[in-house]
């Protein structure tokens, strides 16, 4: 009887762990599956306490939690405290914060990423697609009202015949997008009501023109490319809750105007923006980015900029191989943008690369100083053979090989055919050579080839003399992908993908405690097609 007793008192108590903050969920490792046994549809935030990107999202989350209580949902918020429980952030592939994951029908196995944005409203609207109807069905008049008030942007398909293939065809497109809910009107009184005559879609925001009208084919990709075009303002400004909806788009090319919210003229910078925008829509994404915020600095630095270069305008595209370019003009007017957009779209831009003044004394030290000026100069001289290690300020591993590498340089600075470099790539950037980690250590033969070889052998003074002294051949590779030698401390917290790999610079530029940077972050999990971990 008394083991009994027991047995149920324990059960009690591990029913009672299930506690609530906010109306979020408190989990653990010793309560977890309880809660999927008592709540099946569970979105669950691993973090960490000392993240600002987790404290960020609290009042957002515990908004959507009260929401979804409110509506009666059965789906449920919960957070885990991933620095605590160290185990079951394992089991579930925690690699940065916050991570977020939604666990359907009580399943523990393979839980969906969540891949939307960081408001309370994306979170419930991603939500609901996940658990209910794709699209849901307008009773009336003023359920249409309620839906375009309580939604930033929202997609109604008016038509008659909810069987035809244009309903259809809305269905699937509804089935395809997370963050934008879409509802089905049938009744004359809800045609009526917002002037619709025929089958059509109408995409309601609260910006801009406040009203899309689809016009072509009722496809599922015209339907997609419609609404991708027209969810997002002219000019959306970029925050920690805008990253994800910028950079999961189709649109890879964004130009970016860097300004104060507290500059006098700043109406008129930005409605000359605007002015500039409205000719390529959809093909370009007009980004402003408040240069004053000090969480934005990390993006002026990645763009070479000061906070007293502002207001400035910089282009930037996130395809395989980012590339950013700079206008010659530093006039911000809508002629100018114009201007500059056009050339761009004609291919006629030559990228921009940062490069640091050559410094006086670049070549009176054994290990020579090169920068963006002076690279092609010195690397490809048809004499030398040069070895270059590009490095990170900030990078641990890179600071470990400086004392050998200060030694490389000493042995052989009395050899006239040899030269040991570096470059610090945070501040110089190369259109020829694609550094993609740091250390990356690549050596550049004598001749006028332009070889260039990576690198692979051990990070000792004996292999790196043995390197030079066979001529790149004991230790060395053809210049390729080097991603596995990625920086550990990378590695940590980030996830590596072998392709696309000139987007890690995008990080990797900033001290390893900042790269919490949602910029960067962002692109770089944008680029890769991966779920956003900020």
């Amino acid at each position: 009887m008394l083991k009994l007793l027991l047995i149920c008192t324990l059960a009690v108590a591990s029913r009672a762990e299930l506690v609530e903050e906010d109306d979020v969920l408190v989990l653990k490792k010793s309560n977890f599956e309880e809660a999927l046994k008592a709540h099946p549809n569970i979105l669950v935030e691993f973090y960490a306490p000392w993240c600002g990107h987790c404290k960020a999202l609290v009042p957002e989350y515990a908004k959507a939690a009260g929401m979804l209580k409110a509506d009666g949902s059965v789906v449920r918020l919960g957070k885990v405290d991933a620095t605590e429980e160290t185990e079951l952030a394992q089991e579930y592939g925690v690699r940065g914060y916050p991570t977020i994951k939604f666990f359907k029908g009580g399943e523990k196995e393979s839980p969906k990423e969540y891949s939307a944005g960081r408001t309370a409203d994306d979170i419930v609207v991603w939500l609901k697609k996940r658990t209910g109807p794709a699209v849901a069905t307008l009773a009336g008049v003023t359920e249409a009202e309620s839906l375009i008030a309580d939604s930033e942007v929202a997609v109604i398909g008016f038509f008659k015949d909810v069987e035809s293939d244009g309903a259809k065809a809305f269905e699937k497109a509804a089935e395809a997008t997370d963050d934008v809910p879409f509802a089905l009107a049938t009744s004359d009184d809800i045609f009526a009501k917002f002037e619709v005559s025929k089958d059509s879609v109408v995409l309601f925001k609260k910006f801009d023109e406040g009203r899309n009208t689809f016009d072509g084919e009722l496809t599922k990709e015209d339907l997609l490319a419609f609404v991708k075009s027209n969810q997002l303002p002219l000019v959306i400004e970029f925050t920690e809750q805008t990253a994800p909806k910028i950079f999961g788009g189709e649109i890879k090319s964004h130009i970016l105007m860097f300004l104060p919210k507290t500059s006098k003229d700043f109406d008129d910078k930005m409605d000359e923006f605007k002015k500039a925008a409205e000719g390529f829509k959809g093909k370009i994404l007009f980004i402003f980015i408040d240069s004053d915020v000090d969480d934005n600095q990390r993006i002026l630095e990645f763009f070479g900029l000061k906070k007293e270069e502002c207001p400035a305008i910089r282009l930037i595209t996130l395809e395989d191989e980012m590339t950013k370019y700079k206008p010659e003009s530093e006039a911000i007017t809508a002629e100018s943008i114009i201007g500059f957009c056009k050339l761009f779209a004609e291919g006629k831009l030559k990228p921009h690369l940062m490069s640091q003044d050559i410094p006086e004394d670049w070549d009176k030290t054994p290990v020579k100083i090169l920068v963006g000026k002076n690279f092609e100069e010195i690397v490809f001289h048809p004499s030398k053979n040069v070895f270059v290690e590009f490095y990170a300020p900030w990078c641990g591993h890179c600071k470990q090989l400086t004392p050998i590498w200060e030694k490389l340089g000493e042995k052989f600075m009395d050899n006239a055919d040899i030269v040991v470099a570096k470059m610090d790539s945070t501040a110089n950037e190369i259109e020829t050579v694609k550094v993609h980690s740091f250390p990356t250590l690549k050596f550049f033969p004598a001749g006028d080839e332009r070889k260039v070889i990576d690198y692979n052998g051990e990070r000792t003074l004996e292999g790196f003399s043995k390197f030079l002294e066979s001529g790149g051949k004991d230790g060395g590779a053809p210049a390729g992908d080097d991603d596995d030698d990625m920086d550990a401390e990378v590695r940590s917290t980030e996830t590596s993908t072998p392709d696309r790999t000139s987007v890690h610079i995008i990080f990797m530029s900033f001290p390893h405690k900042c790269m919490q940077s949602v910029f960067c972050r962002t692109v770089y999990m944008h680029v890769h097609k991966q779920t956003q971990i900020f």
